[in-house]
């Protein structure tokens, strides 16, 4: 069995869009293999109306690797890295010389983002 959540994440298509095409709350792995193989009529308008933005993105902690799915925010910064928000500054990489540093918190559910720009 396979959560709503996991099958939007594999259909590529927002939680509240599975939610009100009736995606049930758990699915078996067949279930979810029969929508991909045979897409129903608004999931395959869902695909044809891709702008080339991602649906999901995937975020990855640089220091210890946790990783989460998450919609992608339109504040979200370009990063130079993610780190969890319980990692202290001296575990990160070191910022390229020449570089000024920012951070940026609330990426995800638990990152922050870290902004190396050129002045």
């Amino acid at each position: 069995m396979i959560t709503r959540r996991d099958a939007a994440l594999q259909l590529d298509i927002p939680l509240e869009m599975a939610v009100r095409h009736g995606i049930p709350a758990k699915l078996t792995l067949d279930e979810l293999l029969e929508l991909e193989k045979t897409p129903p009529a608004w999931l395959l308008q869902s695909r044809a109306n891709r702008t080339g933005k991602p649906v999901w993105v995937d975020l990855a902690c640089v220091v210890c690797g946790y990783h989460e799915a998450s919609r992608p925010k339109k504040w979200w910064p370009a990063w130079t890295h993610l780190s969890c928000d319980d990692h202290g500054v001296d575990e990160l990489p070191e910022p390229e010389q020449g570089t000024a540093r920012s951070e940026v918190a609330g990426v995800g559910s638990r990152f922050v983002a870290i902004v190396d720009e050129r002045p």
